[in-house]
């Protein structure tokens, strides 16, 4: 018979002692739990269901496995003018699980959502893991995690996914018609897209957890035409680990006009020369270029060579000549790594295999220090870094997908001083400003880079004296980041991200965030777009 909740965690706790004790086990630092008023009891029949998977796989010979029970409930919602241009609104409910045999990994998924479903899922994984060990090159080795049950959700006033349609599409038809009336403006799209999650784990180890996670993003883009041309701008709106409550905020149907003048103004702007320039990134602009030259290349999986087939490598590579060593900026520069911030999509209070949330610098003062880790992960670099535990980075998109290492929040601190973007225009003498993400193109290493944007002013003597068109700007990630010579203070610190980062191979979707104040940047090329100079 298999062991009841309670029975479980009792038993799971005293494995785990005993494991921890072992030789090869790294030791780590105690759980730290997020909770919320809101948090609600977990699902009782996805914990029976996660239950009898691990008690299955270690009854077929795993010696540690872990389960993950979801239901994702996914919205989206798109018009154009007084149009609506598409609905989806899916759901799927299944069981993945993982485990080691021997050191090797197995993992099989099913929708079959019974106990025998699941059973026979878990024996799967074990039949594969068993399979994986005959061209293994080294087994696998875990940092240990504190075991934990409990439950935490989003803090949210209102699911998103409950409010009804007509209200949705009826907020994204007065946006376009508040858009519309603004003149030279032709075309108008808006959209919605929403998500609930709620996941169960359970482990050998004796964690068992659920989750369940709220997102909410909107979209707004509009175009204007005249004298035989056209412009458009679409406002950077992050996406909120929020309830409906922060579409509200947004105020969509309040700001379109306001945003639809940015897409006319640009008709009449001058197109940039090209050459070197000092450089101002607002927030709304800045998150995507951390995205791409921070994010992806501090992943230790893309370091080292394992995501080389589909999305690239590295500069940041090899380990040993990088870490406390490579200078990535400035002294003030500081890029934190976390699942804590509030309000951000990266936030929660367990990643995909029970570590506690973490917050922690990956580069301090200047100075290249850490990597993003799983529980495999961290004892790659232990020696390097004397730090024995994941940073919580493991994350599946979905209960059919095996979870890895994904990126969690990065983000560049503020400075100690109240330094706003009056302040930063003020004490520039030539510059190019710019606002919200546009274009963009990376090498395969992360090293040189192409980013673009939404709106470009420009700036001679600490002013703003017009604005721009065909504007990008190039260089390689550490001359770039080392060219930063101020940013902006805590009053200017701006929280941006995308809803859906892509990494792996099948490939997984993953939501994140980026928060960053205004930074200047010396001397950086500026390319005129249009003239391909």
């Amino acid at each position: 018979m298999s062991p009841n909740r309670r029975d479980f965690v009792k038993a799971g706790a005293i494995a785990t002692a005993a494991t921890i004790a072992g030789p090869r086990i790294l030791t780590a630092a105690p759980p730290r739990i997020i909770t919320s008023a809101h948090a609600a009891p977990g699902e009782p029949y996805s914990e029976e269901l996660a239950l009898e998977a691990i008690n299955a796989a270690r009854d077929a010979g795993a010696q540690y496995a872990d389960a993950r029970v979801g239901r994702y409930r996914r919205q989206r919602l798109s018009t154009r003018e007084r149009q609506i241009t598409g609905v989806s609104d899916a759901e799927t409910y299944g069981v993945g699980v993982r485990t080691l045999v021997d050191g090797a990994w197995g993992f099989a998924a099913t929708a079959i959502v019974t106990k025998e479903g699941v059973a026979r899922c878990a024996r799967e994984a074990v039949r594969l893991s068993r399979a994986a060990k005959r061209s293994l090159r080294k087994p696998v080795e875990l940092a240990p995690v504190a075991p934990v049950t409990g439950t935490w959700i989003t803090p949210f006033v209102r699911d998103p996914i409950d409010v009804p349609i007509e209200e949705k599409v009826a907020l994204l038809f007065a946006t376009n018609e508040a858009a519309l009336k603004v003149p030279k403006i032709r075309f108008c799209t808006s959209g919605l897209q929403l998500l609930r999650e709620v996941k169960t784990f359970a482990s050998t180890e004796g964690t068992l957890i659920t989750q369940t996670f709220i997102r909410s993003e909107a979209s707004f883009s509009a175009t204007a035409a005249g004298d035989g041309i056209t412009e458009s701008f679409s406002e950077e709106l992050p996406p909120r680990s929020q309830g409906w409550e922060y579409i509200e905020e947004l105020d969509l149907p309040g700001h379109a006009a306001e945003w639809a003048q940015l897409a006319v103004e640009k008709l009449t702007a001058k197109s940039v020369d090209a050459g070197a320039y000092n450089l101002i990134l607002q927030p709304n602009n800045l998150w995507l270029t951390i995205h791409e030259s921070i994010g992806h290349p501090t992943e230790l999986d893309r370091a080292l060579g394992y995501e080389a087939n589909f999305a690239g490598t590295s500069f940041i590579n090899p380990p040993e000549e990088m870490i406390g060593k490579l200078k990535y900026g400035p002294e003030f520069m500081n890029v934190r790594g976390d699942r804590v911030q509030e309000h951000s999509v990266g936030l929660c209070a367990w990643d995909d295999e029970g570590v506690p949330a973490d917050d922690w610098l990956i580069v301090e003062k200047g100075i290249f220090k850490e990597y993003q880790t799983t529980r495999e992960q961290a004892a790659w670099v232990e020696p390097l870094t004397g730090v024995k535990r994941s940073h919580g980075c493991s994350y599946a998109d979905s209960w059919s997908s095996v979870q890895f290492q994904r990126m969690p929040n990065i983000s560049l601190n503020p400075a100690a001083a109240d330094v706003t973007l009056d302040d930063i225009v003020s004490s520039t003498d030539r510059g190019i400003m710019i606002r919200n993400a546009g274009s963009w193109s990376i090498d395969h290493q992360r090293y040189n880079f192409s980013f673009s944007g939404q709106v470009f002013y420009d700036i001679k003597g600490g002013k703003i004296t017009g604005m721009l068109k065909d504007v990008a700007y190039q260089a390689s990630t550490p001359v770039f980041w080392n060219s930063m010579d101020m940013i902006g203070g805590k009053s200017s610190y701006w929280v941006g991200g995308t809803f859906s980062d892509g990494k792996g191979e099948p490939s997984q979707s993953n939501s994140v965030s980026h928060g960053c104040p205004p930074a200047r940047f010396q001397k950086v090329d500026i390319i005129n777009t249009a003239r391909n100079v």
